[in-house]
């Protein structure tokens, strides 16, 4: 049986799991967003607090995914679910990219055009709202599609623990020796990996300011 058969006997499940991932990915990323700006933001205008931020984010990003698995595992309410588990676990490593670059768009924002608006009146959470958001949304989105791409590619690990996703096809494939299965498995993950870094690529270069 060649593989283009293979898939086309499959697909059922092969869309099943592709929609199981999507889920991993999208919730995980959503939640990093809305954490993550908040934290960036935060780290670029206080800066006491940039240290501590940045670097619990690089201490998460540098534990392996299956020994972050197995530290959450015994949490009750997260080891009951492994779909959460897998979700909190994926929003942990997505972090980073979202902090370090909401940090790095805010800070390059010209120090001129804040005092612009300073000078039309507008102060704090305006300032932020309608100038340094707007020109660091490009530098923002480009961690964003970093957070997607790299949650796209560790979501096939959640498999391990039985959160679903693309990962079962390759751990299966693993365990029976099965070179279709896991092509299977890793095909439509690269493929999804790429159109998020294509899409968001596309997006960010449209938002850069001129």
């Amino acid at each position: 049986m060649n593989l283009t058969h293979f898939f086309l006997e499959n697909r059922e499940q092969i869309v099943e799991l592709t929609l199981e991932h999507l889920w991993l990915v999208g919730i995980s990323t959503l939640f990093a967003v809305l954490i993550g700006i908040p934290l960036g933001i935060l780290s670029a205008h206080r800066p006491l607090w940039n240290k501590p931020v940045l670097g619990t984010a690089n201490i998460i990003q540098t534990i392996p995914s299956l020994a972050l698995f197995g530290f959450l595992l015994p949490v009750p309410w997260l080891g009951d679910r492994a779909d959460r588990l897998a979700i909190l676990a994926l929003t942990l490593y997505a972090l980073l990219p979202v902090i370090r670059n909401t940090y790095t768009g805010i800070r390059g924002v010209d120090p001129a055009v804040l005092e612009a608006g300073r000078g039309m009146g507008l102060a704090g959470r305006q300032l932020l709202l309608q100038v340094e958001l707007p020109l660091a949304l490009s530098v923002i989105l480009s961690g964003i599609r970093v957070a997607v791409v790299v949650s796209v590619g560790l979501a096939t690990i959640a498999a391990a623990i039985g959160a679903g996703g693309l990962g079962e096809f390759i751990f299966r494939g693993l365990a029976m020796v099965n070179n279709q299965l896991i092509l299977a498995g890793a095909i439509p993950a690269a493929i999804l990996a790429l159109s998020a870094d294509f899409g968001l690529g596309w997006l960010e270069k449209r938002l850069r300011p001129q």
